[in-house]
């Protein structure tokens, strides 16, 4: 799937996103914010690599309940997600690493990334 251009002003429920089958990564960010303009591309390049992968931008803001409910406090902050369950995430990347480390957790099931699921859970602390 390719990357969501521009956040989404309606936002989806916890119940709708914890119900999504595979892999999902949730943007929670907003179009002014610097921090998540200069992510942008990082985004882009790690995506290409991943198209399994569902991108789900999410314009934050206080009071936003889907943001509150994964206790979202700066942006740009991704959500690593597969069937429902978060299983990463990464706060103002500044590189592409990170988010592409990320992202092989969630994207298509090998081997190594069965491997890495114990560490995925110490990522999410």
């Amino acid at each position: 799937m390719p990357m969501t251009q521009a956040y989404a002003v309606t936002e989806p429920t916890r119940a709708e996103v914890d119900a999504l089958p595979g892999a999902t990564l949730l943007e929670f960010g907003s179009p002014w914010c610097g921090h998540c303009r200069i992510a942008q591309p990082l985004l882009a390049a790690a995506l290409a690599q991943h198209p399994e992968v569902r991108h789900l931008k999410i314009e934050d803001a206080s009071g936003r309940r889907l943001g509150r409910s994964f206790q979202v406090k700066l942006w740009p902050t991704l959500v690593f997600m597969r069937d429902g369950e978060e299983l990463a995430r990464v706060v103002r990347p500044r590189e592409a690493a990170p988010i592409a480390r990320a992202l092989g957790l969630v994207g298509e099931r090998t081997d190594a990334a069965m491997t890495d699921a114990p560490m995925s859970a110490k990522a999410q602390r």
